[in-house]
């Protein structure tokens, strides 16, 4: 009967069925052979989420950077990065590179940055006489790439499942993330110098004009920077702070948005909270059915009877995590794997705040990592190519990603110099 339970719950995986239904299967199953009450697993759900003081900020975050999507946010910060960097060897794809990372720190999905975004730079970038492929790969590659940035949801879900300070990973994203916009940067301008693409000739006046456009959705970061870092606000309340700027900012001053935009765009903004919570909640259940059963610890003895190094451990983590980042979306990966995955590293010695960098770099690549990775999937839909185009025109980006991952896998400086330096807690 077991058998054939977890046979057919694979099944309806195998079929479409959504996430939540089979984390949830698979826990109620486990409780039910473990002769455990299923009202104990709805408490412990109940807890965790009641004594959390972090998981509020997500609904918040996430409604501040779904009002900035919705107005023309992207339009002022494209404009202004194109006026400051446009006149370099392939200026505009560093400013896409740019303005697609901020835009994913802000609204926590590389989705909605690819189809925001990927309307205003695919045309300019064929425009600039960068190649249809380039331009792919480069949209494609680039929608993942702020998930290292403050104030990312993954990192502070990450903080939340590892129970690790959300404070320090923000400040071990930084170096790390701009690492990794330097290195497709320079290959990006290599690959505009062999194209002779267009370069736009700077411009002092364009210069202030963009400048003075886009200068309140410039000062978003300041404020959230040091705002936190600095010690004046909490995690929470800059959450809250955010979204009355944004509100205040496109609704008074640019005018980009109607009051009777807003039960929509709340609407839109909370159903992917919802949609994270439920597969939160799933997976938790999961999780803490594992912990009961001990799995993560007889998956750390079997890892440590056939892996007796550090190096190896973490070669064999990167692959693995690139495989999870392939097959499921970040949250429920966050939720499932991290728990399992923070002892054992532990264990051979790697900082968790490092490892949550390490993670989340993984899974920024395994979106756009054939054959399933998520943005493959967005970009086919949102430019209207087939999928395996997209296959060819990312795998450059990959090869170049790969070889940043590796020297933030094994340089961990890169990670934790701010934290150690300024000592952030």
């Amino acid at each position: 009967m077991v058998t054939a339970a977890i046979v057919c719950i694979a099944l309806l995986a195998f079929l479409g069925a959504p996430i939540f239904a089979v984390l949830s299967s698979l826990a109620l199953l486990g409780f039910h052979l473990s002769g455990i009450r299923f009202a104990a697993l709805i408490v412990d759900i109940y807890s965790q989420f009641s004594n959390n003081p972090v998981l509020y900020t997500i609904p918040i975050f996430t409604f501040a950077g779904f009002i900035l999507a919705e107005s023309r946010a992207s339009v002022r910060i494209v404009n202004f990065s194109q006026a400051v960097l446009g006149w370099m060897p392939g200026g505009l794809a560093i400013v896409s590179l740019i303005a697609c990372a901020a835009f994913t720190a802000f609204t926590g999905a590389s989705g909605v940055t690819i189809i925001a975004l990927g309307g205003l730079l695919f045309p300019a970038l064929l425009k600039g006489r960068y190649s249809e492929k380039f331009s792919l790969g480069l949209l494609t590659s680039s929608g993942s790439l702020g998930l290292l940035f403050f104030p990312s949801l993954p990192i502070i879900i990450y903080g939340v499942v590892a129970e690790t300070s959300i404070t320090q990973l923000f400040a071990a994203g930084i170096v790390p993330g701009i690492f990794l916009i330097v290195i497709l940067a320079l290959y990006s301008t290599f690959c505009a110098t062999r194209a002779k693409t267009v370069r736009t000739p700077i411009s002092l006046k364009n210069i202030v004009q963009t400048t003075n456009a886009a200068k309140w959705e410039l000062l978003i970061p300041v404020i959230l920077v040091v705002g936190i870092f600095g010690g004046f606000v909490t995690l929470g309340e800059v959450a809250s702070i955010m979204v009355a700027y944004a509100f205040l900012v496109e609704v008074f001053i640019h005018r980009d948005l109607k009051i009777r935009q807003f039960p929509a765009i709340i609407r839109e903004s909370m159903v992917l909270v919802g949609t994270i919570f439920i597969i939160f909640s799933s997976a938790l259940a999961l999780t803490t059915y594992m912990i009961d059963a001990e799995i993560p610890m007889h998956i750390l003895d079997f890892i440590q009877a056939h892996i007796g190094s550090k190096v190896a451990f973490l070669i064999a983590l990167n692959v693995f995590l690139l495989v999870v980042g392939c097959i499921m979306d970040i949250y429920s990966a966050l939720v499932v794997v991290v728990p399992l995955i923070v002892p054992i590293a532990t264990s051979y010695g790697i900082n968790p705040v490092h490892l949550g960098i390490i993670f989340l770099t993984n899974l920024e690549i395994g979106y756009l990592t054939p054959p399933v990775g998520m943005n493959l999937f967005i970009s086919c839909i949102r430019f209207n190519k087939p999928v395996v185009d997209l296959y060819r025109a990312c795998i450059p980006f990959i090869i170049v990603l790969l070889a940043g991952l590796l020297v933030i896998t094994y340089v961990p400086w890169m990670s934790l110099w701010l934290i150690e330096h300024y000592g952030i807690r």
